[in-house]
Parts: C-alpha cells; sequence; structure tokens
C-alpha cells in the first residue's frame, strides 16, 4: 500500500509549491460514460422517402412495414419526427436500388413491381420484397437482376 504524500508547512516567509508529484497521483473524478446522441436531423432520409417508395412498389403501409423489418410503432415515431434512422434509410434505400434496377431490366415499373412480389425459383421460390429484409439478402436479389439481365443480353 502506497503512502500518502503529506504537504509541508512553508518556512515563515516562503510560500509552498504544490509538488507535482502529490499531484499525479490524486485521483481525478471519474466521468460518467457518454450517452448515446439522439440521431441528428441530418441523419437520415425525410420520411417522405419511405412514403414515396411505398407507393412506387404499391404496398400498404403495413406491407412495407413489414418488409422492411419495422415495428407499425417505429414507422409512427419517424413519421411524428419526419425523419428516419440512419439504418432505415438505409433499407429504404436498398429497396428503391432493387426497384430501380427491375425497372431498368423489365422496362416498365408494373413489371418491376410485379417481379419483386413474385416468388422466384432463383430465390428458392421467395419474393424477392421478402427475401431482401437483410443485407445479404438484397446482394441476392440483386445477384438474380443482373442473372436475368444478362440472359436477356444473350
Amino acid at each position: 500500500m502506497k503512502k500518502a504524500i503529506k504537504a509541508k508547512p512553508a518556512a515563515p516567509g516562503k510560500k509552498s509549491r504544490p509538488n507535482p508529484a502529490a499531484q499525479a497521483k490524486t485521483p481525478s473524478p471519474k466521468k460518467a460514460p457518454p450517452k448515446k446522441k439522439p440521431v441528428a436531423a441530418g441523419a437520415g432520409l425525410a420520411f417522405q422517402e419511405f412514403e414515396a417508395l411505398r407507393r412506387q412498389l404499391d404496398l400498404s403501409l403495413e406491407e412495407l412495414t413489414t418488409r422492411l423489418g419495422l415495428s407499425r410503432a417505429t414507422v409512427a415515431e419517424r413519421k411524428a419526427a419526419g425523419r428516419l434512422t440512419t439504418d432505415e434509410s438505409g433499407k429504404v434505400v436498398s429497396f428503391a436500388r432493387l426497384l430501380g434496377h427491375a425497372v431498368h431490366l423489365f422496362g416498365d415499373l408494373e413489371e418491376a413491381r410485379l417481379w419483386l412480389k413474385t416468388p422466384q425459383r432463383g430465390l428458392h421460390g421467395a419474393v424477392p420484397l421478402d427475401y431482401a429484409k437483410t443485407d445479404l439478402g438484397v446482394r441476392e436479389v440483386e445477384s438474380l437482376l443482373t442473372q436475368l439481365g444478362a440472359q436477356r443480353a444473350d
């Protein structure tokens, strides 16, 4: 166990100097861990982007909410706040990218919607929008669309 260093009283007429070694050993008050900051206003997409995707895919609010893996309560909170979180925005962007890829491949929004909502053999009978709930699933659907595009080009 270390002994505490005591300051010696200064001789009359002399100023006492703080002992740097003694100060270094004095424990500083512990700081509380930083709190998680709320999502900054500019961090995610505006909620209108979620609504625009819903209309483009021709899905109900419930269908898109489920397919994006969100709860009704979360969507209600985001709607009230007017903004999505970064993670939620990423999911919306991924679905929009899939829709864009499908429209480019099929040349028609209605055909793209139909393909994205219909079970596909290339996805083991899964519906592309259901399969795309994860990042890996999104990549699989994109890969299938790319393969179909390559087949059409031949």
